[in-house]
């Protein structure tokens, strides 16, 4: 038997929030682009070289999950970041087909170059808001994110007493 009811009312992506989740990952990964022009970093190699900054001596798969991306993604940042003599790999003490990453000083010597313009690109995403309200916003979206964290095709590992 056929009905003639009509489809359900498609919703406006004004009132989607992933819509608007996505189009501020877009403008975040611009203006990280913008900012940081002049060294050539993605976003994606700068937060892979902050972890293995932060972490000497971390296995690759560990730097994966702590940045929340895939295996092979990170491994072809790794390889970047190798080739720019940013990070070295060297073969664990304890199991040599394991294989460490740690910042050279070039590396280091970056992330202290470019922490200015990588703060001024935080600065720029949150500037829209009353300075009163960002420390909130942050807070709800570390909470969508840690509450969904398993949902991820690249769960991020989260810190300890999160």
């Amino acid at each position: 038997m056929k009905t003639d009811l009509a489809p359900p009312p498609l919703p406006a992506l004004d009132d989607l929030p992933g819509h608007f989740i996505r189009r501020l990952q877009q403008i975040a990964v611009a203006l990280f682009m913008d900012e940081l022009k002049d060294w050539g970093l993605t976003p994606v190699q700068y937060a892979a070289l902050n972890a293995a900054a932060r972490m000497p001596d971390i296995e690759q798969g560990a730097l994966a999950r702590a940045i929340g991306f895939d295996t092979s993604t990170t491994g072809g940042v790794v390889d970047r970041l190798e080739r720019q003599g940013l990070l070295v790999r060297k073969p664990s003490p304890a199991d040599r087909r394991v294989r460490l990453l740690t910042t050279t000083e070039a590396g280091r010597a970056l992330l202290d170059e470019i922490g200015p313009a990588v703060e001024t690109v935080q600065q720029r995403i949150l500037a829209p808001l009353p300075p009163e309200e960002r420390p909130l916003f942050l807070r709800m979206l570390r909470t969508l994110v840690e509450a969904n964290n398993d949902l991820s095709r690249a769960p991020r590992e989260l810190p300890e007493g999160r």
